[in-house]
């Protein structure tokens, strides 16, 4: 079956053709770090890594951007925040904190919770502030053609005139006439309150280090224009995909694409966005109490449970957290691991050896449900099938069938990212130490079933599960394994 995506620009699921045979090209918005990540960053990162893996898969070779606004309004006011010492409100946060320093603290939190859950790292992760002469030559191609000017009352500012592009809103299918103000600037110097900033120029409160020069005087790079300087760079003028929230639609993706088609680049050629993540049906709020964090996610559940929660949806839809959440998802990867526990004991017993991983080809249905814009429901739903055929064959005995219900379960977990987003292993001596002791219990427990003595049986059982030890009894004796958390 053809790859096929949806693209918001066309708004229609269309076949995927990488603009280069044998390879594919990703951008996706990363973090603007001027604060702690929140759940819906790790929903897009989970997202466009099961993009990436599953390009991967298809044999393509995957170049992936991903970048890091360092340098931003909101990075500005929350340093100089700390500066007036009423910025305490996160972890690591310290008094007199400049702003490149706490764009840095936060760059490593968003690190630490992409790693925690699987996000694989992307080819290239340039920061803004490293790109400043790619930004001034762009803004400079825009000039030249008409459709950039600097600002009329002398601030230094230099804006995109919405006007001079007639494409101006066709990602969002929006009239110029019907958008609101550009807020980045001060309106004075537009022709157009609807033009926005291209180069902001240094403000006399703005703090010395967060300037550059350039020939249009002192200052720093809009939003907008950083990831068409920073996409160009790495990826060229055309590439296959640009990818982000659904929030970045617009005026973010709306103004990347303007600029650059208006510099003469043909930029991305699929546009596709992820859903928002509410609670309990509602937009996500500080000032009304219902979001919760990553880092409290991770308090609650496993890293393997949150990435399978986050990631369990259709990555167009929205994704909506409740408190019963994660139980569900840590069910759920229960299920999957007490297959993979019992059959790998089992089919290592009757080999003699430990069974080898898989690293084969998916099932059909499942490269279909991918395949399909990214079906991840259904291919789940393909996943959790297996793994009832695969319990089903080991009760029956039909031990090649198991085998290969173990080998297909492993590589669609590997696909997903699952088995990659688990916690560290376990120790291998404490692994070995624990199963001799646990076996020696079940082989007392044997000997007490075989004389009818219950209460004996019993008793090793319950103290087993009071050890987090998991006993299931079958038609080959009993199995165990480690109750998930």
């Amino acid at each position: 079956m053809t790859l096929r995506f949806y693209d918001t620009a066309s708004a229609e699921v269309r076949d995927f053709v990488p603009l280069e045979a044998g390879k594919a090209s990703v951008y996706y918005c990363g973090a603007t770090v001027q604060g702690m990540p929140h759940v819906g960053h790790v929903r897009s990162a989970i997202a466009f890594d099961q993009l990436t893996r599953w390009l991967d898969y298809r044999g393509l070779r995957v170049t992936v951007v991903r970048n890091v606004t360092d340098i931003d309004d909101k990075i500005l006011a929350k340093s100089a925040d700390s500066f007036r010492a009423d910025f305490q409100d996160e972890p690591g946060a310290v008094l007199e904190e400049e702003w490149w320093a706490l764009a840095y603290r936060y760059e490593q939190e968003f690190e630490k919770a992409y790693e925690a859950l699987g996000v694989q790292r992307p080819t290239y992760e340039p920061r803004a502030t490293g790109h400043i002469p790619e930004m001034h030559a762009l803004i400079q191609r825009l000039i030249d053609r008409g459709h950039a000017y600097p600002a009329l009352d002398d601030s230094g500012d230099v804006y995109f005139d919405v006007r001079s592009w007639d494409g101006y809103g066709s990602l969002t299918r929006q009239k110029i006439d019907d958008m609101q103000a550009a807020p980045d600037a001060d309106p004075r110097g537009k022709k157009d309150p609807r033009d926005f900033a291209l180069w902001k120029g240094h403000k006399a409160d703005d703090p010395e280090t967060a300037s550059w020069a350039s020939p249009w005087g002192a200052g720093r790079p809009g939003w907008h224009l950083e990831c068409s300087a920073m996409a160009s760079k790495y990826l060229g003028a055309r590439f296959d995909i640009h990818g982000g929230g659904l929030d970045l639609r617009f005026p973010h993706h709306e103004n990347e694409m303007a600029q650059s088609q208006a510099a003469g680049d043909g930029f991305a050629n699929f546009w596709m966005h992820n859903g928002m993540v509410t609670f309990e049906g509602e937009k996500m709020s500080k000032s009304i109490g219902n979001t919760i964090s990553p880092a409290e996610m991770l308090e609650l559940a496993p890293p393997r449970v949150v990435r399978y929660y986050l990631g369990q949806a259709h990555y167009r839809s929205v994704l909506d957290y409740r408190p019963t959440s994660l139980q569900e998802a840590a069910a759920a990867v229960e299920r999957i691991d007490g297959f993979i526990s019992r059959a790998t004991r089992t089919l290592a017993s009757a080999d003699g050896s430990p069974l080898a991983a898989g690293h084969g080809r998916v099932p059909e249905a499942f490269e279909a449900a991918m395949d399909d814009d990214l079906n991840v429901p259904q291919a789940l739903a393909v996943l959790h099938e297996t793994v009832r055929s695969g319990n089903a064959a080991l009760t029956a005995g039909e031990l090649d069938a198991a085998r290969q219900a173990l080998v297909s379960v492993s590589d669609m977990l590997r696909v997903l990212g699952i088995s990659e987003a688990a916690a560290p292993a376990r120790d291998d001596q404490a692994n070995e130490a624990l199963k001799v002791l646990v076996e020696a219990q079940l082989e007392a427990r044997a000997r007490a079933r075989a004389s009818k003595d219950w209460p004996a049986s019993d008793a090793i059982r319950d103290t087993l599960a009071a050890a987090g030890i998991v006993v299931e009894d079958n038609a080959d004796g009993a199995t165990w394994s480690l109750k998930r958390d």
